[in-house]
């Protein structure tokens, strides 16, 4: 038996095993729960960028772990300058309106792949996301 008939061998028989389909991480949508986030994250899939677009006290108080900070005020001009225009951009602030707010300046600037994130920070800590907190706040 040569090695191309041991690989189909092989082949064959990791097919007859995966009998389901395999898991899938969730797809990116214009309003997002924190729970559909934290799966996201969970997959371990990093291709895709959290924004706080709070300001940044309140982002330097305590914030979605791995999240960048950028102020609405400024969040096109940033995000256009740092990130590929296909990155799937999950967003959230101090409410649900001023996260919308921000992916409308996104979206308007070509970009596509954004998410607001429900019930923001809050709504995060209320799936158990991890947060990153300034020192004396815990």
């Amino acid at each position: 038996m040569g090695i191309s008939d041991k690989m189909e061998s092989a082949v064959e028989a990791a097919k007859s095993i995966v009998t389901s389909p395999l898991p899938h991480p969730p797809d990116l949508k214009a309003q997002s729960t924190p729970q559909e986030l934290k799966e996201r994250l969970d997959w371990g899939e990093p291709a895709f960028t959290i924004i706080d677009v709070r300001d940044r006290e309140a982002f330097n108080r305590e914030h979605i772990t791995g999240a960048m900070d950028m102020p609405l005020p400024e969040v096109a001009s940033i995000v256009d300058k740092s990130l590929a225009r296909e990155r799937d951009i999950y967003l959230y602030g101090n409410t649900d309106e001023e996260a919308a707010q921000a992916a409308e300046q996104l979206r308007q600037e070509g970009f596509q792949r954004v998410s607001q994130i429900q019930g923001g920070l809050e709504g995060w800590k209320a799936v158990s996301g991890p947060v990153d907190t300034a020192p004396g706040l815990m």
